[in-house]
């Protein structure tokens, strides 16, 4: 397990080439090292920010991708949110914190709607458009395809 210096050292060098987050496993052990975002803190004005979390976690099981139901097919007023890559899905920054968006909620372009883990990068997902979120269409820690929609929005 790192010492605290490995840790400040870490920081600091996230601090410098303006890293997000920062992922380290040795054996069983994982530490994350993740820094509050701009963008995430207007987003969501609630959350606090921390010059940097530290967060220790233990590799989860993740569910496989479903297909869309025919269903949302039906609905031509809504937009879909898709996914850009392959990841696994995260609905809020950290496990304590809430979803970034809610069923019947309001998005606007540009506003997170969620984290998409690829290859131990975390990629912050963004609107491209404005609306109310009638669904979400895949669970928490949940792997995604290409083009898997993870959203639908009904625009304003």
């Amino acid at each position: 397990m790192l010492d605290i210096e490995q840790i400040r050292e870490l920081i600091e060098m996230m601090v410098k080439n303006d890293l997000l987050e920062i992922s380290l496993r040795d054996g069983e052990e994982e530490v994350n090292l993740r820094r509050p975002n701009q963008t995430l803190a207007v987003a969501a004005t609630e959350m606090i920010a921390q010059p940097a979390a530290i967060i220790a976690a233990q590799p989860q099981p993740v569910a496989a991708a479903t297909p869309v139901p025919a269903a949302i097919e039906e609905d031509n007023d809504l937009i879909e949110i898709s996914s850009p890559m392959v990841g696994t899905y995260y609905a809020s920054p950290d496990p304590e914190s809430p979803a970034f968006v809610q069923v019947g909620g309001k998005v606007h372009v540009g506003m997170v709607v969620c984290i998409l883990e690829a290859m131990k990068v975390f990629n912050e997902i963004k609107a491209e458009v404005a609306g109310t979120v009638e669904r979400t269409l895949v669970k928490n820690a949940q792997a995604v395809e290409f083009g898997q929609p993870l959203f639908l929005v009904r625009p304003q």
